[in-house]
């Protein structure tokens, strides 16, 4: 369970606490609430024997979900854990439906329309939708280190060799001589698939890489 977080009176960061203490101060009312998510309170009196342990901050990537957790360094026990759903296939997915309905503008006959190419020009520092996972990662950093006393930060990058785990001794070369060595394209699929149509398995007659 993720414990709450804790700023003092000058919002600085403090070891984050189990949610039974943080509702026995704000039921004494030694305590408010700041920020609903993540969870903070503010103390509205000082603390100065409260203990700060070094938290780090593990990161795992991903192209739809990032995971991130806060771990105590001393105890490796987890403060904090939550799951970043990124909006780079939405966002992907509007820009494609405007685009068709741009083009579908073109060939209806309305009212005439000013041109307004001008304004679409990308500004300066432009990413991919499919890289705005990047800013949403570092945006949640930022808001975390205000809230807790993170001293270091890890990040998983996994690269993953499909070759080398098929053949644990390729090297070099070898990697370019994968199934398609000594085969033309079309040859290739032909035989992969038994010279029959991988939709409805006809066979015998002249067929096509992708007919549909």
């Amino acid at each position: 369970m993720s414990k709450v977080f804790v700023i003092d009176q000058n919002k600085r960061p403090l070891d984050p606490i189990h949610s039974a203490q943080a509702r026995q101060l704000l039921r004494n009312k030694k305590a408010a609430v700041f920020r609903q998510f993540p969870f903070t309170i503010i103390l509205k009196e000082s603390r100065l024997d409260s203990p700060i342990s070094a938290l780090r901050l593990k990161i795992d990537p991903g192209a739809k979900h990032t995971g991130i957790a806060l771990v105590n360094g001393a105890t490796g026990e987890v403060v904090f854990a939550a799951e970043l759903k990124h909006r780079g296939f939405a966002i992907r997915n509007a820009l494609t439906s405007r685009r068709q309905l741009r083009r579908g503008r073109r060939v209806r006959k309305t009212r005439y329309r000013k041109p307004r190419f001008l304004n679409r020009t990308r500004p300066p520092g432009w990413l991919a939708p499919s890289l705005h996972r990047v800013e949403n990662i570092e945006t949640w950093v930022k808001k975390l280190r205000q809230f807790a006393p993170i001293t270091a930060i890890s990040q998983e990058l996994v690269r993953f060799d499909m070759q080398l785990m098929r053949n644990p001794h390729i090297q070099g070369s070898e990697y370019q001589q994968g199934t398609l060595q000594g085969f033309e394209t079309r040859e290739y699929l032909l035989e992969k698939w038994n010279r029959e149509c991988a939709y409805c398995g006809i066979k015998d007659i002249p067929l096509q890489v992708e007919h549909i």
